[in-house]
């Protein structure tokens, strides 16, 4: 049966010491079709190949920006990649055609709880409300942009319940690796997690 092969560009800069990160990251399937790429280990200096990492996406069916949210955006590291990567005639444009119908979404923590990203919260702006930057980064590339996987209240969680929000993103890559994606299903859903409720995945 045909795998769809799923690219993880993972970015924090201070993984080392990200307790739910850590726990997350290790959960990711042994899996030749999941590759899991390090951003801030490979390019300490910040100095990005950008042949490399496009002949990555190449490689690859789906795309996985995960990142913890840092002031309502990604890590600096993960912009500096998608302004240096996503070339004009490569990426986007009238012949930039690379990333054509490639699937792409991000997978977030946040510190701060669910309650906290709305109108009448704390952050005042939805999850998706503020990935709007990225989804048309998507849509620009001719991209598929699904709805985040997120994990919020990482300041607050303890090990047990990070072990299971980090199993079930282990069971969204293996599901999204074995089975052809219904695009338009998933769009319908606010969180990849809402969907994968209904799946009961």
């Amino acid at each position: 049966m045909l795998k769809n092969k799923i690219l993880i560009l993972f970015a924090h800069p201070l993984f080392e010491k990200s307790f739910a990160n850590r726990i997350i990251a290790g959960h990711i399937p042994d899996s030749e079709n999941i590759t899991f790429h390090d951003l801030y280990e490979l390019y300490p200096e910040l100095d990005i190949d950008v042949k490399y990492e496009q002949e990555l996406l190449k490689q690859h069916d789906i795309i996985i920006w995960q990142h913890p949210m840092y002031w309502y955006s990604c890590p600096p590291l993960l912009k500096q990649w998608i302004d240096m990567v996503l070339e004009y005639g490569w990426a986007y444009g009238k012949h930039g055609l690379a990333l054509q119908d490639k699937i792409i979404f991000q997978a977030i923590t946040t510190g701060a709880n669910a309650e906290n990203y709305s109108e009448e919260g704390l952050h005042l702006f939805t999850i998706p409300e503020l990935l709007r930057p990225f989804s048309q980064t998507a849509k620009v590339c001719r991209m598929e942009y699904l709805p985040p996987f997120v994990i919020h209240g990482t300041h607050k969680i303890d090990e047990q319940t990070c072990h299971e929000k980090a199993a079930s993103y282990a069971r969204l890559l293996t599901y999204l690796e074995n089975n052809e994606v219904d695009i338009l299903k998933i769009q319908e859903f606010f969180y990849m997690n809402d969907w994968m409720q209904s799946k009961n995945i």
